[in-house]
């Protein structure tokens, strides 16, 4: 029996390759192969609303005149069985002639959850599952999560000097971090379904948070907590086209909800007890929008309040050689804690030196277990 690893590699490279593309689905690459280990033909999910990955290769394997009858098909996740705007992929697979399924990792989605694999046994199809599944489940760590939580993975992004600093007392961060730095946080970006932040940053810096220092074929949608209302209808974040805007308030303020209305935004009133946007509920919500992971680029308050009601599980910290002193911003405002217990036990997930600066990924210790 041919190998699975250098064809799940492939695959799951493949993969990688609908990271800005593929969402709210997950991404997933295909490679066909033949018993002799020729590669028949390959792909990966499209847009949404597009091909998935096994329709994808089944096709390029026909455009190279490939006959797939009895060839073994590398996916990355279990092939959905359920009709939603594509048709499902195990019966294309099993109407090929497809004889063998390698699959890294079982579909999280309630719709899957193993439906796909047994329809492709009730068919005769041999099925392995289980290579890369560790790397195919980091890929799609916010599928997971929405579809196990019910909930997007926040990873929170912050830029600091090396005494934790991320904005001077009067405001001014631009540039803490040099250019390299900047265009890997906009790669991180353009990867989430959606961007979070607060009425606080729309109001001090009129920011587009769009994609700009990389290439990508879609803008992540945006999402404003705005407790009172105040975004500016004529703020320079509706400009950006194909993307939706999610505006969550606690306060009704109709006339100033259908001003922004107006402007396209979808307006969600989800007060908590004290006044504020109930937080874990907006996240409950957008997770049923299809939001998959959400990069929280926000200012200290707001970072402060997700850090405190634990719903941050992985923090994207970019640090600059730099001492900005005392009577600054910090990354979040929070505490004060009376026992270093009370802390927050993170774990390093990648470090990687950009430029002057150092990218660090950590993540909630535990919280990845889902």
């Amino acid at each position: 029996m041919t190998d699975a690893a250098p064809f799940i590699t492939q695959a799951l490279e493949l993969a990688a390759q609908a990271l800005f593309l593929s969402n709210p689905n997950p991404r997933v690459g295909c490679v066909i192969a033949s018993g002799a280990g020729t590669v028949l033909g390959q792909g990966s999910t499209q847009q949404a609303g597009g091909p998935h990955a096994e329709v994808v290769a089944l096709r390029d394997a026909a455009a190279r005149g490939n006959d797939v009858r009895g060839a073994t098909a590398y996916v990355t996740l279990e092939p959905c069985a359920h009709q939603g705007r594509t048709g499902p992929c195990c019966d294309a697979l099993i109407q090929a002639g497809i004889g063998r399924v390698v699959a890294s990792i079982e579909d999280p989605n309630p719709l899957v959850g193993g439906q796909g694999f047994a329809r492709l046994r009730a068919a005769g199809i041999d099925v392995q599952v289980g290579p890369g599944a560790q790397q195919s489940r980091e890929l799609n760590i916010g599928f997971f999560s929405r579809m196990v939580r019910g909930m997007p993975w926040v990873r929170m992004k912050a830029a600091a000097s090396l005494d934790g600093v991320t904005a001077l007392a009067n405001g001014a961060s631009q540039w803490i971090t040099a250019p390299a730095a900047r265009a890997d946080g906009h790669a991180w970006r353009a990867r989430a379904c959606a961007v979070l932040t607060g009425i606080g940053t729309v109001l001090e810096d009129d920011p587009l948070l769009n994609v700009r220092e990389v290439a990508t074929p879609r803008q992540p949608h945006l999402v404003v907590v705005d407790s009172r209302l105040q975004t500016p209808p004529g703020a320079r974040l509706f400009d950006v086209p194909g993307r939706r805007v999610f505006i969550y308030a606690a306060d009704g303020h109709p006339d100033r909800a259908q001003a922004l209305r107006a402007r396209g935004a979808t307006v969600t009133m989800l007060p908590n007890a004290r006044g504020k946007v109930d937080l874990p509920a907006m996240l409950r919500d957008l997770g049923a929008s299809g939001v998959n992971e959400l990069h929280l680029e926000a200012g200290h308050k707001l970072n402060g309040s997700f850090l405190r009601e634990g719903l941050v599980d992985e923090l994207l910290l970019y640090l600059a050689p730099l001492l900005l002193g005392s009577g600054a911003h910090g990354l979040a405002s929070w505490g004060p804690l009376q026992a270093l217990a009370d802390g927050v036990r993170m774990e390093f997930h990648g470090m990687q030196q950009l430029g002057p600066d150092l990218r660090l990924i950590a993540r909630v210790a535990g919280r990845a277990d889902f």
